[in-house]
């Protein structure tokens, strides 16, 4: 029997989900700094591809390779409403907002499934 991989899954992209929010809560706490940068972590999709975790391909669409975790930050391009202030910074509240809402839908998200595959597994058992 092979190992079920979604705990595995599950626990990773919750790492790069805390790992983006704590990059995103930096930006907002400097949108008035002088001169810095607006920074992003590399998308979840290319940590997926780079982690150590094999999915199980049954359709020609599904994942079929991975390696190990590496979060970067890396800063992002100015956007085009925002661009760079005259004070040199490239925070873009409205930007830093929308993504943090996108981290707790995420987190949600990530957290329901683990729920409702934990009790699919509970379930399991006990028949």
């Amino acid at each position: 029997m092979q190992p079920i991989q979604l705990f595995e899954l599950a626990s990773k992209q919750a790492e790069w989900l805390s790992v983006r929010q704590s990059v995103v809560a930096g930006n907002i706490a400097n949108a008035n700094t002088p001169g810095f940068k607006a920074k992003d972590v590399t998308p979840f999709q290319a940590v997926l591809e780079t982690t150590g975790i094999r999915m199980a391909a049954t359709q020609p669409g599904h994942f079929t390779d991975a390696s190990e975790m590496a979060s970067r930050v890396v800063e992002t391009k100015p956007s085009d409403e925002i661009g760079v202030q005259e004070s040199g910074n490239t925070v873009g509240l409205a930007e830093e907002l929308m993504k943090q809402g996108q981290v707790k839908r995420e987190f949600d998200m990530n957290a329901g499934l683990v729920k409702a595959f934990h009790r699919m597994m509970l379930m399991t058992v006990r028949r």
